[in-house]
């Protein structure tokens, strides 16, 4: 679908992909690590996908969470599937620590404080989750 924002890979911080998914580091300052994992067709909801690509995406879910695990080691993961805003099928992977802006609330919620300083360089970080993934 060309009105896609996630059908279109222009502009993403790739971090792995193959033919069916790739998993990208979002761009959000208020949570180093922040990932997507998106199915490349576009399709909407889990159940769209058979039983041996249902699999697949939750590998790799799976695994982008050990990899965040491993370099951040954050106090929590959250693991979500939306789809709300953007109907196309994706998997949000949030490192969370009890001090960040939302916790114990998820991410979308209503700030409950200032974000805390983790001076993480991106392209280090991604260099280190891209290894941890390979």
């Amino acid at each position: 679908m060309n009105d896609c924002p996630l059908c279109t890979t222009h502009g993403e911080n790739v971090l792995w992909s193959d033919a069916s998914c790739r998993v990208i580091l979002a761009a959000e300052p208020d949570y180093p690590g922040f990932c997507r994992v998106i199915w490349h067709a576009h399709v909407t909801e889990m159940s769209d996908l058979d039983a041996h690509a249902r699999g697949h995406m939750m590998e790799v879910v799976f695994a982008v969470e050990a990899a965040l695990r491993e370099v951040l080691r954050p106090d929590k993961i959250n693991l979500a599937s939306l789809g709300n805003q953007v109907a196309h099928l994706h998997w949000h992977v949030i490192p969370r620590w009890r001090d960040d802006r939302h916790f114990p609330q998820p991410v979308w919620a209503t700030a409950l404080r200032d974000a805390p300083a983790r001076p993480l360089d991106a392209q280090t970080l991604a260099a280190a989750i891209r290894t941890n993934l390979a």
